[in-house]
C-alpha cells in the first residue's frame, strides 16, 4: 500500500460553534460546505478538516472511541482495503463514497483506534 499523506482529519466537539469560528476565524480557513452542527474546512494543498458537533450526522463509529479521526489518503482505495483484509486488520463497515469520485473506508488499527482510508480525486 502506498499511503500520499493524511488528507482528512475529523474532530467531534461538543463545542461547535467555537471550534467553527476558530478554524474559520483565526486560522482563516474559509468553510467550503456548512450544515448545522458540521462546517468542512479545505486547505490549500487540499487537505480537509470537518467539525462534527454534537448534532451532527456523522457515521456512529466514527468517533465512538477516540473525538479526532485521521484518514489516510490513498490512490487505489479497493488495493488499500484489500490489503488491509489480507493483513489481519479490521474493517468497519463498508466503502462509502461521497460523490465525485471521493470513497472512504473506516478500519481498527491494531491499538484499536480508528482511522480510515480514503481516495480524493480532488486532492493534489
Amino acid at each position: 500500500m502506498r499511503v500520499r499523506g493524511i488528507s482528512w482529519v475529523g474532530v467531534k466537539t461538543d463545542s461547535y460553534q467555537q471550534m467553527r469560528d476558530f478554524f474559520a476565524d483565526t486560522v482563516g480557513v474559509a468553510a467550503e460546505y456548512e450544515r448545522p452542527d458540521f462546517a468542512v474546512f479545505r486547505f490549500p494543498n487540499g487537505d480537509k478538516l470537518e467539525v462534527f458537533g454534537p448534532g451532527a450526522d456523522d457515521p456512529a463509529e466514527q468517533f465512538a472511541v477516540e473525538k479526532v479521526v485521521a484518514s489516510l489518503l490513498v490512490d487505489d482505495i479497493d488495493a488499500a482495503v484489500t490489503e488491509l483484509r489480507q493483513a489481519g486488520i479490521e474493517l468497519i463497515g463498508t466503502k462509502q463514497g461521497g460523490g465525485d469520485g471521493y470513497f472512504w473506508q473506516h478500519f481498527r488499527a491494531p491499538d484499536g483506534k480508528v482511522f480510515e482510508l480514503v481516495c480524493d480525486p480532488r486532492h493534489p
